[in-house]
């Protein structure tokens, strides 16, 4: 893409059914307070950090299971979305004030103004002692289309993919001003519907498994751990993952 990102949200998605307690949850789970909701129908909130600008919102869904999207920012929507759709990416809808997208693989997202977001939110430190920070984005790939969506989402956002020394992982290096990275998961086999889907991680370092901890106690459920990665379903169903990864790390990497 021509067009320089200038900042990237993650976006859940929320059926209207269990909107208020998930928004609760992501409160209480990313030190955020919840926008006052916009929209023509209430349906949007910024999940505004205690400091920096958020690169966590929150959207109502009429049905169907929660979901994540990407909003990325850019000063030129025009001609950001030439370059995706020259890179295989597919316009799903054009309200107005933003783009709706697809991946080549079925990922959304959106091509959104850039209002002058910079300040990337620092972690948060618990009364537990330890810190933890909403860090990235996963891409679920399915593995027949892993290294198209690797070469387009490169592409898309110019950021330069590393090998993570794993064949299910590649990472996206994100610039110092970016809040979110991107990380790109081979998945063993395509779910149904075939498509790439995402989900969150935060990364909690050394205090993972008090955040574990602190994020059971607010309904979560553990599903599956590993030495590097725990997997967990909040009260509405949706899947996320509490890393190893210290959010103290330099974000380039």
């Amino acid at each position: 893409m021509t067009e320089p990102l200038r900042w990237i949200t993650a976006y859940l998605d929320q059926p209207a059914a269990t909107a208020p307690g998930a928004l609760a949850f992501w409160e209480a789970v990313s030190g955020t307070r919840a926008s006052a909701p916009r929209g023509d129908h209430d349906e949007f909130r910024t999940l505004a950090p205690l400091q920096g600008d958020g690169a966590l919102r929150f959207q109502v869904v009429g049905d169907g299971e929660p979901r994540l999207h990407l909003d990325l920012h850019v000063d030129d929507v025009p001609q950001a979305v030439e370059g995706a759709v020259a890179l295989g990416a597919s316009i799903l809808a054009e309200p107005g004030t933003h783009v709706v997208m697809t991946s080549p693989g079925g990922m959304p997202f959106c091509l959104v103004p850039h209002q002058g977001e910079h300040a990337v939110p620092p972690p948060v430190t618990w009364a537990e002692g330890h810190t933890s920070a909403v860090d990235q984005v996963s891409l679920d790939i399915p593995p027949d289309l892993y290294e198209s969506e690797c070469t387009f989402w490169e592409a898309l956002t110019g950021w330069t993919l590393r090998d993570e020394d794993t064949p299910e992982f590649m990472r996206l290096l994100r610039p110092p001003t970016m809040p979110l990275g991107l990380l790109l998961q081979r998945l063993e086999e395509a779910p149904p519907g075939g498509a790439v889907t995402a989900h969150l991680d935060l990364g909690a370092g050394a205090g993972a498994d008090p955040e574990v901890a602190r994020h059971l106690a607010l309904g979560a459920e553990e599903l599956w751990r590993s030495a590097w990665w725990i997997t967990l379903r909040d009260p509405s169903g949706r899947i996320y993952c509490v890393t190893r990864r210290s959010p103290g790390r330099p974000i380039s990497s």
